[in-house]
């Protein structure tokens, strides 16, 4: 009797993972490639794309299995998963990370939101949702989102030992950081036990997400005079929250001296100033607050402030939480307002 679920033509059973670089997509790839082919006896393959800035950058990790008597000579990106765990909501914005998801696939979203909420962003019109509020657990436990997110993968993907998994966590931890192996043992179980599901029912005949291969704007037909690239690493036009893990600065006016310590340190002139006067009727720039849009969330300007005018907040996404910042904060992610 076969172990895997499902199959697609080549007799594979294949998982994509789509993060961004630091939340742990790429080892938590290793991980579940390495549990199939080591605890079950599958074959198995995984590798990584990302570009040569990991950190805060887009990451996809592949995973492919197969029974034992099936060879994997196929080693291209995979672009029909029957399963996609998306590390980092906010790619929804920047990346269709559903395209090529079979009608009948699983999406698990890192997400403190509602099924509906996220379904209307990514645009799925059947299949189940699983999500998981992976980011507080890590912040509860102390511990990183990748250790979550294999928890909710190892009860969505069932035909793998999850004790298996407590093994390795044991044994990756024990001898060099030992505190560390109960509280990534605790993450990992609490993403396997609170991962929730809601399936939508999929039609007959129901067809998959089309995959889409993303092009260059920027070709030999359409480039600039002179080769002149106008895109990469510009955030006038990029929104960067893409970039960020979870967290952004909070600003307290009332706590601010508008000493620019904040601004000398941000990489991508976030803080938007206006000018005035202070109380002896002199001309100053005073800090009128942030635009998220151009923020990756580094938090080194939290670090650099001398006053706690600027703090750390956890980011929510999704279209109620963006009216709420909006009411909060004169900058958004967005666009100023």
């Amino acid at each position: 009797m076969s172990v895997l679920p499902k199959k697609n033509d080549l007799g594979f059973f294949e998982i994509r993972l789509e993060s961004i670089g630091g939340l742990g997509a790429n080892l938590a790839g290793k991980m579940l490639a390495e549990a199939g082919v080591l605890g079950l006896g599958l074959n198995g393959s995984n590798f990584s794309s990302y570009g040569s800035e990991k950190k805060g950058s887009p990451v996809k990790s592949f995973i492919r299995f197969c029974e034992p008597e099936v060879q994997i000579r196929d080693h291209s990106p995979i672009e029909q998963p029957h399963i996609v765990g998306v590390f980092h909501e906010a790619l929804y914005k920047t990346i269709n990370v559903v395209s090529g998801l079979n009608a009948d696939g699983i999406v698990l979203v890192n997400t403190a939101r509602d099924f509906d909420e996220v379904k209307r962003d990514l645009k799925l019109e059947y299949g189940t949702l699983a999500i998981v509020d992976a980011l507080t657990i890590a912040v509860e436990e102390k511990t990183k989102v990748n250790t979550a997110m294999l928890g909710a993968l190892y009860r969505i993907c069932d035909f793998l030992d999850p004790e298996s998994m407590r093994d390795v966590i044991r044994k990756t931890f024990e001898k060099k950081y030992p505190h560390l192996v109960e509280p990534n043992i605790r993450t990992f179980n609490r993403g396997f036990e609170e991962v929730q599901f809601k399936t939508y029912q999929v039609p007959n005949g129901a067809e998959g997400k089309a995959f889409t291969r993303p092009q260059s704007l920027l070709g030999f037909m359409t480039q600039e005079i002179g080769g002149s690239i106008i895109a990469q690493g510009n955030s006038i036009l990029k929104d960067l929250s893409g970039s960020r893990q979870g967290f952004l600065p909070e600003f307290n006016r009332d706590k601010c001296i508008d000493c620019a310590a904040c601004d000398n340190v941000c990489p991508d002139y976030c803080f938007v100033w206006e000018e005035g006067e202070d109380k002896r009727g002199r001309k100053q720039m005073f800090l009128k607050g942030i635009d998220y849009q151009y923020c990756k969330g580094c938090l080194k300007c939290v670090e650099a402030c001398p006053t706690a005018a600027l703090g750390d907040l956890r980011e929510m996404i999704g279209y109620a939480d963006a009216n709420r910042v909006k009411q909060n904060f004169p900058y958004v992610a967005g666009g100023r307002y």
